[in-house]
């Protein structure tokens, strides 16, 4: 029985795409089911504004006829602007523990990013790191949080027997809620200094000015982040999009936003982990028409304890302010009176010594390694 990768083409390709992980996660009980609306969605060029400026390819491997694993090989002239590199991406990997098929969507994958030009490829992405992006290797122990992949214990060992590499780690931190609410001594200090310039003001968004607090976080995102490792820059509608899709999880409180002088210079964007809830739909909104999943998830949101600070920005000219710790303090405290236990600080740069160094401060525990690999497209 020989292993056969083909092109996604027509709906009964993309719906297999998209059902695969069932097969894989069926016995994984902290796999938590993406709703299959989004995933339709993420794949659909006229629904996401990625394939505006990528493009990406679809394939599915099929043993016997039995579709074993799935692929997207993903191509962003930004990166490639930005890295000045000749350098392609994968991502939506999934695969029974089957070297053959991971092998087989591998090369897929290359040959069509060496017919684009490119000789490397990185990954996993979906669809940049703007998205969800890197394999789990360590801390299987614990459900994912809300954008963070979850994965079976043997990819790890597919990729490198496809001749994957190291590229980077990306970390995640665990911060207790402490007992008041209130940070370490050295962070609290930190905070205070930043917070006593008479020309630095830290807010909660205000949901009356929504579009407004949107636009600044935007313009400092993609500032700050411009010289991080395979980063590319946010469109416009790339954000909006992601926005909209957070939107009914968003706490005005969690989402605190620095001023210097009247102009937006630092940001912390925080979220209730909305997987908490998802997980009671188990990937479908309705069943039999009715909206079951939609009445789990409303009764799950009551029970979130757990919130991720999904990103922080601060514009380079304001780095040495602390503003960092100033915000994710003014988070911390928000969430507190909110009654969140858990604080979830994901995903950093394993090189990202001064972020790291914060994590630690604020009373985090390293529990959770995601990894970025890469190769040749050969």
């Amino acid at each position: 029985m020989t292993v056969t990768v083909t092109l996604v083409e027509g709906r009964a390709d993309t719906t297999a795409f998209i059902r695969l992980p069932y097969v894989i996660y069926r016995e994984d009980p902290l796999w938590v089911a993406p709703l299959e609306r989004e995933q339709r969605a993420l794949l659909d060029p006229a629904r996401s504004p990625f394939h505006q400026v990528g493009t990406v390819r679809l394939f599915l491997a099929r043993r016997d006829g039995v579709v074993v694993g799935r692929i997207a090989a993903i191509t962003d002239p930004r990166f490639n602007e930005r890295h000045d590199a000749r350098c392609g991406q994968f991502g939506l990997f999934e695969c029974v523990d089957d070297i053959e098929a991971a092998a087989a969507l591998f090369n897929a994958a290359a040959g069509r990013l060496r017919e684009r030009g490119l000789h490397r490829m990185l990954g996993p992405l979906s669809f940049s790191t703007n998205h969800e992006c890197g394999l789990l290797v360590d801390g299987f122990d614990r459900p994912p949080t809300m954008m963070m992949p979850h994965n079976p214990a043997y990819y790890p060992h597919l990729f490198t027997r496809c001749g994957f590499t190291k590229a980077k780690d990306l970390l995640s931190w665990s911060v207790p809620m402490p007992c008041d609410g209130e940070p370490p001594a050295l962070v609290k200090r930190a905070a205070e200094r930043a917070l006593s310039a008479p020309e630095v003001q830290i807010r909660s968004l205000n949901p009356r000015r929504f579009d407004a607090d949107m636009a600044a976080v935007r313009d400092i995102y993609n500032d700050a982040w411009a010289e991080n490792f395979a980063s590319v820059p946010m469109t416009d509608q790339e954000f909006d999009h992601t926005i909209r899709q957070m939107k009914p999880m968003l706490r005005p409180e969690l989402v605190q936003i620095a001023e210097v002088h009247g102009e937006p210079a630092a940001f912390a964007l925080v979220l209730p982990d909305a997987n908490q809830a998802l997980r009671a739909a188990r990937g479908r909104l309705t069943a039999y028409g009715l909206p079951v999943g939609l009445l789990r998830i409303h009764r799950a949101t009551r029970r979130i304890d757990r919130i991720r600070a999904i990103a922080t920005g601060v514009k380079k000219e304001h780095r040495v302010r602390g503003l960092a710790a100033a915000l994710l303090t003014q988070a911390q405290r928000a969430a507190f009176r909110l009654g969140y236990t858990e604080t979830e600080l994901s995903w950093i740069l394993e090189d990202n010594r001064d972020a790291n160094r914060s994590a630690k401060a604020l009373g985090g525990i390293h529990f959770r390694t995601h990894r970025l690999y890469e190769r040749t497209a050969a």
